[in-house]
């Protein structure tokens, strides 16, 4: 009916009987004058912002009624200033920027530590505002956010949670103005109630850095309000107040806490929603308490007599879609046509049509038509309609056979944590990004598929992971892998920009890494590409472990990587690594330490502890992670089948010649030309707990991050250090390895000729030889 209403009103206009149509709201009201949001004789204002009760400004010495509704909604207008400040009395040192119907934005209170030149504190100050015992707490809008370049801050809150995240920076010229991703800057979030405390601390005590950055801050403040300019002048001794003028704290308030609605509707004397047309809503707020709101279709303060009243939409054309006469009801509005008009009078139904002319011929000649057309249009809507259907079923079979229904069920975690979605692309726009996923397209395959370069159509570049045919297991990787990556904002972890699911197999899109794997640049001819100085593999390591430091304890849900390896670290344009590759991760509930699962993970890299026991711990990482430091500085393949028995297992073979003092003899020969013997010495004994046979014994990857970085502030150029050299060569001087020239080193006892290493799980695992197995 509605088509033919359509093809009717066309066919009109052409034969130029159409009637000009106006919109006739002639019956509508002009919109009513809404109730003072104060109480009666109470001050609804205070400079720019509006106070509504339940809050309430009272007169000087209490005169006339009380304007607000508890104590804690009391709120004092500080005229000696221009303009006028809004305060909450029990504080009333907080301003109040913007009071809305479930939030307040009030004004912050930001942690600062600065220190001298001889790393002394000389300014400190502690930043939490207590809410404890008010009708507020801390909204779940708000971020932890630490600031400087030597800096690692805890966030102890209610409930014994602590959380925190750290800073690292040399110069100026390292902080990241784009974004909060540990370089001069980090942001973490969770959700708290009632209380908080930060706990400010620095690595060196800002000595390197009090040049440009002699303070750190901390504190908590509303998501997506921190101005990263700011950032650009770390040595400005009025930061701290510029971030307390940009960055509001947002308060969630309820009205009697902790009574929910059932429990405070029993006594209708101090029940706040029993005006008219005003219902009460529970808050999901731990603590309790509830608020008030007008039903659909009403507007006004539900806190006060007479309550809520009717709007009229009819008024505001924005506010409904009649098409001609709009009628205003309580609660809604009503649409209808002029009497020579057909239809249900709105926009988005069948609208006003006017009626059939008076002319029997034109009657006849647009029936005829209308059939016509309408037989044409019946036709083609059937086929375009069973195209459409077996288009989208062959969709929706690919949809739910590559995953799209586990996808749906990890969308929320069980911490109640929502999954932010990705970019959903199509199949066509794919297939054009790869030029039809030519052979010349693939940049390289692993054990779960091949990765492709794509160009998008706004010129981006992308890599495009499609996966093979897959069994239900390597669904599930799959979309693990989608699932952890959405909730990682890292810039040294490859960033997802998104998936399609909708064809035969599924593909990830990521962000193009442009330098290959590092595995590439390591094993290479001649040991390694020269551009892999010592300070450029410490970058490196620093980088990764950073990384997987953030993954483990800053990311909102823990993530262990289990696949820690060269060829899963990529490197871009400027030899910045990036951890990619996490089909085989896991996601680590907050109240857990350790899962069990079927091992999986790479041969060489695999932690023993976890292959005897299935139980995966972040340390399983560590380990992994001492085989990569281990390949960097010797410049060996962790397993090697050419090498003799004893050096097959490269994470073996390291810790007996570190034991057995035979270090120099396994290090890559250009390192120990390069480096100073303490830095290398220094290096091989974290390697060493990283490779610890018991988990308990190894640090945590933050403190491995934390433990390079102290390495790399403490490298020098090898000129302003030549003695190392000489050092090092009395250590080594009963080898026959010449070093006339540091890149025509003979390497043949350091050859790549080796296997790869190989993926396995639990069904190989018979394959592994004791051997393998540092004991």
């Amino acid at each position: 009916m509605k088509t033919e209403m359509r093809l009717v009103f066309v066919l009109l206009v052409c034969a130029g009987v159409l009637e000009a149509a106006t919109i006739d709201n002639s019956t509508s009201h002009t919109i009513m004058n809404v109730q003072d949001i104060a109480k009666p004789g109470c001050q609804s204002q205070c400079g720019d912002l509006k106070v509504p009760y339940p809050f309430g400004i009272q007169p000087e010495g209490n005169e006339g009624p009380r304007c607000f509704r508890d104590f804690g909604f009391d709120i004092i207008c500080n005229t000696s200033t221009n303009p006028p400040k809004a305060l909450i009395r029990s504080w009333k040192n907080i301003e109040i920027f913007d009071i809305s119907d479930n939030e307040l934005r009030v004004s912050n209170n930001v942690a600062e530590k600065c220190y001298n030149q001889s790393g002394l504190v000389y300014r400190e100050s502690r930043g939490s505002t207590e809410v404890d015992g008010t009708p507020y707490s801390y909204s779940s809008a708000n971020l932890f956010t630490v600031v400087g370049c030597d800096d690692d801050a805890d966030f102890v809150a209610d409930a014994g949670l602590r959380k925190g995240c750290g800073t690292t920076c040399r110069n100026a010229e390292e902080v990241d103005k784009d974004g909060c991703f540990g370089t001069g800057c980090c942001q973490v979030s969770f959700n708290i109630y009632n209380f908080f405390n930060i706990l400010l601390k620095s690595y060196d005590n800002h000595l390197n850095v009090s040049a440009f950055n002699p303070c750190s801050y901390a504190f908590l403040g509303e998501r997506n309000k921190f101005n990263y300019s700011l950032l650009s002048d770390l040595k400005d001794p009025n930061l701290k107040s510029k971030i307390e003028d940009t960055v509001p704290l947002v308060l969630d308030w309820v009205i009697d806490r902790p009574k929910n609605c059932s429990v405070a509707a029993q006594d209708p004397d101090t029940f706040a929603c029993k005006h008219a047309y005003s219902y009460c809503v529970d808050t999901d707020v731990r603590s309790g308490g509830y608020r008030c709101s007008c039903e659909p279709g009403y507007e006004g303060n539900p806190y006060l007599s007479p309550g809520c009243k009717d709007i009229d939409e009819c008024a505001d054309p924005t506010k409904n879609d009649c098409v001609k006469k709009c009628k205003n009801v309580a609660g809604s509005y009503t649409c209808s046509c002029p009497g020579d008009h057909d239809g249900d009078g709105r926009k988005n139904g069948s609208g006003c049509v006017a009626k059939s002319s008076k002319f029997p011929l034109l009657k006849f000649i647009l029936g005829m038509s209308f059939g016509f057309i309408s037989l044409i249009a019946v036709a083609s809507w059937i086929y375009f309609v069973m195209k459409k259907r077996k288009y989208t079923q062959s969709r929706e079979k690919f949809f739910q056979q590559n995953g799209g229904l586990l996808l749906n069920q990890k969308n929320t975690s069980k911490e109640g944590v929502t999954i932010e979605s990705s970019k959903l692309f199509t199949d066509e726009e794919l297939k054009k990004a790869t030029n039809n996923y030519a052979s010349d397209r693939i940049l390289g395959q692993g054990g779960y598929g091949i990765v492709y370069k794509g160009i998008l159509p706004d010129q981006r570049v992308v890599a495009i992971k499609r996966s093979k045919i897959i069994d239900q297991s390597q669904i599930e990787q799959f979309i693990n892998e989608m699932v952890i990556l959405t909730q990682v904002n890292h810039r040294n972890v490859v960033k997802l920009m998104g998936c399609c699911l909708e064809c035969e197999v599924p593909l990830l899109v990521y962000e193009f890494v442009s330098n290959g794997t590092l595995l590439e640049h390591v094993h290479g001819r001649d040991g390694g590409m020269p551009w892999l100085s010592w300070e450029n593999r410490l970058r490196i390591a620093a980088e990764s472990s950073g990384a997987l430091a953030y993954l483990h304890s800053a990311a909102s849900i823990p993530v262990i990587h289990r696949d820690v390896k060269l060829a899963n670290i990529l490197l871009d344009d400027n030899h910045v690594a990036k951890i990619s590759d996490f089909g085989a991760s896991r996601l680590v509930p907050l109240d857990q330490t350790q899962v069990t699962t079927l091992v999986q993970g790479t041969l060489g890299y695999l932690d023993p502890e976890y292959f005897h026991s299935g139980q995966l711990t972040d340390k399983s990482d560590v380990y992994s992670f001492g085989v990569v430091l281990a390949e960097l500085l010797t410049g060996r393949k962790p397993i090697s089948m050419d090498r003799s028995p004893e050096e097959r297992n490269l994470a073996t073979y390291f810790i007996t010649s570190v034991n057995e003092k035979r270090l120099f003899l396994i290090l890559e020969p250009r390192l120990v030309k390069e480096v100073a013997v303490e830095q290398l010495e220094t290096a091989a004994q974290l390697v060493k707990r990283c490779l610890s046979l018991n988990s308990k014994d190894r640090p945590t990857m933050k403190e491995v991050s934390m433990e390079i970085e102290r390495l790399r502030k403490s490298t020098k150029h090898p000129w302003t250090n030549q003695h190392a050299s000489e050092e090092t060569t009395s250590l080594i001087g009963h080898t026959e390895i010449q070093y006339s020239d540091l890149y025509e080193i003979q390497l043949s006892s350091y050859s790549n000729n080796g296997s790869e290493s190989e993926q396995y799980n639990s069904s190989t695992i018979s394959l592994l030889r004791p051997s393998s197995i540092p004991r």
